[in-house]
Order: structure tokens, then C-alpha cells, then sequence
């Protein structure tokens, strides 16, 4: 639209226009971009991919990043492959090497990942994550998460019941699981991705960096979003825990949020999910 010889008035309809499609793009219509990162796991990726495959919500983009696989993974991502699926294969230095890769690499409004051995726990996770973010304050959702049995998705074996946030829970040891969590764009522009000199623990001192730091906001989606596989890469083996415990320390200390006390805290909370069904 044109209105000659009003040069104030047409720059406030360009103005008026641009703020509109920039509402529109924000608050009414959101891109999800869902982010898999995978290396060797042949025997699981094709349920993950199809897990996305399946969510009800419509605007979807699924990148997958492969790490150069070295087994019959791609060919499970091909025979697995859908419409609103891009797939890089080439050598990475770490899962959240794969993981940066895919943030920068995402074209969704909200961003969030689905690890090659997990699945969501039904259809509509994203359509509830799409409805969570209705509220234009929040700047993450997040939701709870159950273990299950590596040979029987149906066997849990942890159910983590997140609850609300809030900020005083952060020097509490509390975080909510990695794999329900979806965030807007500009945290990751603004407060950037996964610090890859963490090779367990990235994912902790990013949570720390956006929230404890960053002071965002989250929203908590009361139910079951995601079910994950026993045997992560964080508990695999005792060497592993430990590894990991000295890595959730040095982000709790570089993130100023607490120190050995916290770490312990966060420890603790594991147990009663052990007991919570």
C-alpha cells in the first residue's frame, strides 16, 4: 500500500507493518526446529526420527546431524527419512559439536533437540510446547521425563517430575531435563549454545549460563514430554558419573551459581525418582 504525498504517514504504515508481521512471526505463528544429533546408533534413530514424524504440530523442521557414522545409521535415517527432515553427515567433535552445528543451522523460532536414543512420549508434545509459548514472557518451556528400559520402552525406571521454577532452586542443585526443554532463538543468539570444553556436562553449564545468568524466564508443561533409554552418555559407566561430577561442579563455580553443596543437592534429587511412578 502507497499513500503518495504523505511521506510521515506512509513511513508509520511501513512501520506499523513491519511491528505486525514481526507479531505475527513471533507470538501467533512459531517454526519448531527439533535438533538430533547421532553417532553409530542404528538400532534407535528410526524411532526417534519417526517419534517427529508423527507430532501432530504442523511446522516442524528435523535436523538430523550426523557424526560421519561409521555402521548402518544413515541407512536407518534414509529408510526412516520424512518431508520436513534435513540430514548433514560429516565428523564432529562431540555431541554438542553436533548440537552447535544444528543451532546454527535451525531456521525455527523455537529450538529444541530429540537425543537418537529417545522418543516423545506422545504425538502432541509439540503442539503443547506451540501453546506453552502463547505467553510471549517465557523465554523456554520444559516438562518432565521418564527413564525407560532399554529394551522396553513401556519398563520405566525414573520418572523426573521437574516442577515449576524458579530461581532459588538453581543453588538447590534443581534443572529440568535437557531433553524437554525448548527455547527461543535469541537465548542462543544472545546467551550462545553449548561451551564444547564440557564433553558431559555442556548442557548444564548452558542451563546455568541462560537461567542463572541470563535471568530468563521458563514455563513448566506438567506432564511426560519425552522418554529416554537407560545408558546415556552421562551414566554409562562410574568413571562416566564421576566425570561427570567434577564437570557440574566446574560449571556451578564458573557460572557463580553455587559449588559443592549444589552438586551434592543435585545429586539427591535423583533418588526419589527412582520411587515416584
Amino acid at each position: 500500500m502507497r499513500v503518495e504525498g504523505w511521506p510521515n504517514l506512509q513511513k508509520s504504515i511501513e512501520v506499523r507493518s513491519i511491528l505486525w508481521r514481526h507479531f505475527q512471526h513471533r507470538y501467533i505463528h512459531l517454526k519448531i526446529t527439533v535438533i538430533t544429533a547421532v553417532y553409530n546408533r542404528p538400532g534407535t534413530v528410526g524411532q526417534a526420527i519417526d517419534s517427529v514424524a508423527n507430532q501432530s504440530f504442523p511446522d516442524v523442521e528435523h535436523l538430523i546431524i550426523d557424526g560421519a557414522s561409521s555402521d548402518a545409521t544413515i541407512m536407518e535415517i534414509e529408510r526412516h527419512r520424512h518431508s520436513s527432515m534435513i540430514v548433514y553427515s560429516e565428523p564432529d567433535e562431540g555431541i554438542y559439536d553436533a548440537l552447535n552445528k544444528g543451532v546454527k543451522r535451525a531456521s525455527g523460532d523455537i529450538v529444541g533437540v530429540m537425543h537418537s536414543d529417545d522418543v516423545f512420549a506422545h504425538d502432541d508434545v509439540l503442539t503443547r510446547v506451540s501453546q506453552a509459548f502463547s505467553d510471549h514472557n517465557l523465554d523456554a518451556v520444559y516438562g518432565d521425563l521418564q527413564y525407560v528400559s532399554a529394551g522396553d520402552g513401556d519398563k520405566v525406571i525414573r520418572h523426573w517430575v521437574s516442577g515449576p521454577y524458579s530461581p532459588a532452586k538453581l543453588r538447590r542443585g534443581w534443572m529440568p531435563p535437557h531433553p524437554t526443554m525448548y527455547l527461543r532463538r535469541e537465548v542462543f543468539d544472545k546467551f550462545g549454545a553449548y561451551d564444547t570444553s564440557y564433553r558431559i556436562a555442556a548442557d548444564y553449564d548452558a542451563f546455568l549460563r541462560w537461567f542463572g545468568r541470563g535471568k530468563l524466564q521458563m514455563g513448566y508443561i506438567p506432564e511426560v514430554l519425552v522418554k529416554m533409554r537407560v545408558g546415556g552418555e552421562s551414566n554409562r559407566s562410574l568413571g562416566r558419573i564421576l566425570h561427570k561430577s567434577r564437570e557440574d561442579y566446574g560449571a556451578l563455580c564458573a557460572n557463580n551459581i553455587g559449588g559443592l553443596g549444589t552438586l551434592a543437592l543435585k545429586n539427591l534429587r535423583k533418588v526419589s525418582q527412582f520411587f515416584v511412578r
